[in-house]
């Protein structure tokens, strides 16, 4: 594809294209790090590395084997759980079905039209962005459904989609710490929080609370809209030059048939959303948790078939209004074809399993993780210069690390005490670890959800590789990282609180 080079940071965004695009073909790449892992499991091993665990006083660690005996009984016997256990595996695929029927029978598209030709144009990369920010609410299932959307919409304007896929990666994955909602990362990484500052001082850890950053992610959504528009409209799209794929999108106005489809479309999802409201909203409600919560509750961990559905049902009905859909094996083929579409990330879930499955089980993520920590422990930073070095280096763990609770495990019980006895509070250093964790996403391969951003974007560029997808989306990771950090450094000089009783400094 042509595109416009020019100045240094886009000669450098060209360099890690090219570097990356040296890399084989990803599921080629998944295989040869699976076999990497599984040599350095045994090197190390022999070696006699071993770390105190953080997380578990007393409990030693050290790097397991893989070509020893229970190491080869492993590998082959978890082999094929590790694909079927590969998380974004099953969210995929069960939400595809769903977004297949809707795409197939040519609702999604309607609705695009529609979108697109009612709202003014300059609103809609922000709006993109800030839509992907906002579906952490829902967890992974950001992943699946608005990056291709993000493309599509882009396509139908005619702009480069790959930019409007950018768009919507990083608002999912690098804005996943901002919301102007609780989500499931709130309460997961603040109870591990509370227990690191409790070795501290239990009567402060007593009064703290999971919404200990509330107020700072509700402000970087509006900041990290406005800078997600920018980097997409003034460096990605650009960069990436005039689309010149065979994909677009129609953009006629809506005839008789299709409008008619809509109303009834929208109607079924107006019922759907009442019966889910239904069975959350009452305080006694079905998917509600036992103690009457919701961002804890049957209701969150059921999102991903809830979307599915909520996707099928007007699919399904749009299909039956406008004649698409005559019988059940016109359903059956429709999603038999959404399959088929995900063959190519269905192969790389396989190679990407293992290599996933078997890092973890060497424990070398805790071992970096660990010397990490230590290294930065003893640097003899302190104040606002650790906090931003402490960014950085959890930035770099997080290129290793997918899971954001694992290395929070690992880390919160030693910068937590160490930035109390500083001054600065337990919720300062777990909003610096969100920045870091959230900002590096979208630029390694080993996050869960990269391959599947690969498979859509091949969609539109058939040579797409790992080099062109982290040189796109590397101008987020450097903007968001560096607007959060100024954001945060001016908060703690300001002294204002993060959330609720969450105080900047800590008073012993």
């Amino acid at each position: 594809m042509e595109r416009k080079r020019h100045g240094f940071f886009q000669r450098f965004l060209d360099g890690i294209e090219k570097t990356g695009n040296r890399l084989p073909h990803p599921v080629t790449l998944f295989a040869i790090l699976t076999l990497l892992v599984i040599g350095l499991s045994a090197v190390i091993s022999a070696v006699g590395i071993e770390v105190e665990h953080p997380g578990e006083e007393g409990e030693v660690v050290a790097v397991t084997s893989l070509l020893d005996r229970e190491g080869i009984q492993y590998m082959l016997t978890s082999m094929v759980d590790n694909f079927i256990g590969f998380a974004p595996l099953g969210v995929v695929l069960a939400t595809m079905l769903g977004i297949g029927l809707a795409e197939r029978t040519g609702l999604i598209s309607a609705c695009l039209r529609g979108f697109v030709l009612s709202i003014p144009k300059a609103l809609i990369t922000a709006g993109l962005v800030f839509a992907g920010i906002m579906s952490s609410v829902a967890s992974d299932a950001g992943y699946v459904v608005l990056p291709p959307l993000g493309a599509v919409i882009f396509a139908a304007l005619g702009r480069h989609p790959l930019a409007g896929l950018a768009a919507a990666f990083a608002g999912v994955s690098a804005g996943f710490s901002a919301n102007l909602l609780v989500s499931a990362t709130d309460p997961l990484l603040a109870e591990l929080t509370i227990s690191a500052a409790a070795m501290m001082d239990q009567t402060y850890a007593e009064g703290m609370n999971i919404l200990m950053n509330y107020y700072f992610i509700i402000v970087s959504v509006f900041l990290l809209t406005l800078v997600g528009a920018f980097v997409t409209e003034k460096i990605v799209e650009p960069r990436l030059g005039k689309y010149e794929g065979d994909y677009t999108e129609d953009l006629n106005g809506l005839s008789g048939v299709e409008k008619k489809g809509l109303l009834w479309s929208g109607l079924s999802v107006a019922a759907g959303l009442a019966i889910v409201a239904a069975l959350v909203v009452p305080e006694q409600g079905v998917l509600r948790a036992d103690d009457g919560g919701v961002i804890q509750s049957p209701f969150m961990d059921g999102i991903v078939p809830i979307i599915a559905i909520l996707f099928f049902l007007p699919g399904l009905v749009y299909g039956i209004v406008t004649k698409d859909i005559t019988n059940d094996k016109d359903v059956a083929n429709k999603l038999s074809e959404t399959m088929a579409a995900m063959g190519m990330f269905i192969v790389l879930a396989f190679t990407a399993g293992q290599f996933v499955a078997y890092f973890a089980e060497t424990n070398m993520g805790i071992v970096i993780g660990v010397y990490g920590a230590e290294a930065l422990d003893a640097s003899g930073l302190r104040g606002i210069p650790l906090l931003i070095a402490f960014i950085f280096v959890a930035g770099f763990i997080n290129l290793f690390i997918g899971s954001a609770s694992a290395k929070w495990a690992m880390m919160a019980p030693i910068f937590v005490p160490v930035m109390m006895q500083m001054g600065y509070s337990p919720e300062v250093t777990q909003m610096a670890y969100r920045i870091a964790d959230s900002t590096t996403n979208i630029i390694t391969p080993l996050m869960t959800y990269f391959a599947i951003i690969i498979a859509f974007a091949q969609r539109y560029d058939k040579k797409m590789g790992i080099g062109t997808m982290i040189s796109v989306m590397f101008p987020y990771t450097i903007f968001f990282t560096i607007t959060w950090i100024i954001m945060l450094v001016v908060w703690i000089l300001l002294g204002v609180d993060l959330g609720p009783g969450a105080p900047i400094y800590y008073e012993n």
